[in-house]
């Protein structure tokens, strides 16, 4: 490996050779962020990956917070049956995301990484990340700290923060799935495959612990038949930018110190 700063290379596991990522072991570079994703409907006007894209860009975005972290492969697959009604979701068994964690942690504790850092970018991977969090700590052992971002309703309230502060008029449009906040940070990540001119509004009840409940026992479709949750329109870079900024922050934040909530 050359003398090049960690700070001038890729912080990408995957693009590295395994010189390179046993020197920045060596070099303290002992943090890794996973990001959690999905491939599942996101509305008429945003494509599959959606989630998996995300989380790419936030866990980057939080690893370069948190400092001297590097980013595993996003696990692009999440729990995503309350979607299953839509035509293209895949879904993975919550007994097979923790068999999937389970081994990204394991392999990752005996390579010499010291937190393992998990950061949903799908909604319904908060409760089973919180679920499975002490059996994936026991599974990495004593000399590795997994951790998990699993505040699902905070999640959706930065997003609301973000939102009032780039758009105030807008701030209402939140919903928590494929509404403005998300809708604007695809429109950051691939532009390419946001079909703006189909954006429409969903459900546009405001998101709450109920509502999350009613999803994940009854799908989707029980609540909004085009699979939005709040309203895309309006939708621009500059409120993206300001929501993948926010929640990396408020990430960041509680992973440092599990006990604290995210702000």
């Amino acid at each position: 490996m050359t003398n090049e700063p960690m700070a001038e290379r890729s912080l990408l596991l995957e693009e590295m050779t395994w010189p390179e990522v046993r020197r920045a072991l060596a070099d303290g570079w002992d943090t890794v962020v996973v990001a959690v994703g999905a491939v599942e409907q996101h509305g008429p006007h945003l494509p599959l990956l959606v989630d998996a894209a995300r989380g790419d860009r936030l866990a980057r975005e939080v690893a370069q917070r948190l400092g001297r972290a590097l980013v595993a492969p996003t696990i692009r697959i999440g729990c995503s049956e309350h979607h299953m009604d839509f035509p293209g979701t895949i879904s993975l068994r919550p007994a097979t995301l923790e068999a999937v964690c389970a081994d990204y942690a394991t392999s990752l504790a005996r390579h010499g990484f010291r937190a393992v850092c998990f950061v949903p970018s799908h909604g319904g991977n908060f409760a089973p990340l919180a679920e499975m969090l002490d059996r994936l700590r026991a599974a990495a052992g004593p000399e590795c700290d997994v951790r998990a971002y699993t505040d699902l309703v905070g999640f959706v309230a930065i997003w609301e923060r973000a939102v009032a502060e780039a758009a105030p008029e807008l701030k209402e449009r939140v919903g928590g799935h494929a509404d403005i906040a998300e809708s604007s940070e695809l429109l950051c990540i691939r532009p390419d495959l946001v079909r703006r001119e189909r954006a429409e509004p969903g459900y546009v009840g405001g998101f709450n612990p109920e509502l999350a409940q009613r999803i994940f026992r009854q799908g989707f479709q029980a609540v909004t038949p085009n699979g939005v949750l709040g309203d895309p329109r309006g939708m621009s870079r500059e409120i993206g930018d300001r929501c993948i900024a926010a929640t990396a922050e408020g990430m960041a934040a509680a992973l440092r110190d599990p006990r604290r909530p995210a702000q």
